[in-house]
C-alpha cells in the first residue's frame, strides 16, 4: 500500500480529472504513480506529460527510451518503474532476456545498445562532467548530439517519478520484476 493516500481516479475533478482522462485515452487507465502524482499536484502531473510527448516525437527510437528508463529505475532502485518499464520495454519489442540483462547490467549483444547503457549508467552512477571517452564512446556508437539531449530529458523524466515512487513506496499495478 502506498504511503500518500490517494482519492478513487473516478472521484477526480477540475484539472486533475482533465489530466486523468488524457491519460486513460491515450493508456487505457491511469497507473498508480501518476494517480498519485496527479490528485497532489496536477500541473507537475501535466509537465511529466509533456516531456513524455516531446520524447515520443523526438530522436529515440521506443526501445531506446525504455533502455534508458529502465536503467536509471533500477540504478536507482524504483521497484515501481523498473516493473513499468519492464513491461513497456516489452512492449516495443525488447526480449525477455534482452530486458532482464539490461536490468542487471550485461551486454545484451546489440553493440549500439550497449553503448547507450554503458553510457546512461555512467551518467547516473557518477559525478562531475563525463571524461572525453565516455562522450566519444556514445558518438562512436551512433548517437546524435540531439540524441544526447533527449537523453538527457528521458533521463530526467524517469528521475522524477523515481523519487516520487520511491518516496511513496506507490503500490505496483504493473507485473513484479524478480
Amino acid at each position: 500500500m502506498s504511503r500518500i493516500f490517494t482519492p478513487a481516479v473516478e472521484t477526480a475533478t477540475g484539472a486533475t480529472a482533465e489530466v486523468f482522462e488524457q491519460i486513460r485515452k491515450a493508456a487505457g487507465g491511469v497507473p498508480n504513480t501518476f494517480a498519485a502524482i496527479g490528485a497532489l499536484n496536477p500541473a507537475a502531473l501535466k509537465a511529466v506529460l509533456q516531456a513524455e510527448g516531446v520524447l515520443a516525437a523526438g530522436t529515440l527510437s521506443k526501445q531506446d527510451q525504455e533502455t534508458i528508463k529502465l536503467i536509471v529505475s533500477t540504478v536507482a532502485g524504483c521497484d515501481y518503474c523498473v516493473a513499468a518499464h519492464s513491461l513497456l520495454g516489452k512492449m516495443t519489442g525488447l526480449k525477455p532476456d534482452v530486458l532482464a540483462k539490461i536490468r542487471a547490467g550485461e551486454p545484451t549483444g546489440d553493440a549500439k545498445r550497449d553503448a547507450l547503457a554503458h553510457f546512461v549508467r555512467t551518467l547516473v552512477a557518477t559525478s562531475g562532467t563525463i571524461p572525453e571517452a565516455e562522450f566519444g564512446a556514445i558518438k562512436q556508437a551512433g548517437y546524435t548530439d540531439a540524441q544526447l539531449v533527449d537523453i538527457s530529458l528521458a533521463i530526467t523524466v524517469i528521475v522524477f517519478t523515481n523519487v516520487f515512487n520511491r518516496i511513496n513506496d506507490t503500490a505496483l499495478d504493473f507485473p513484479a520484476v524478480k
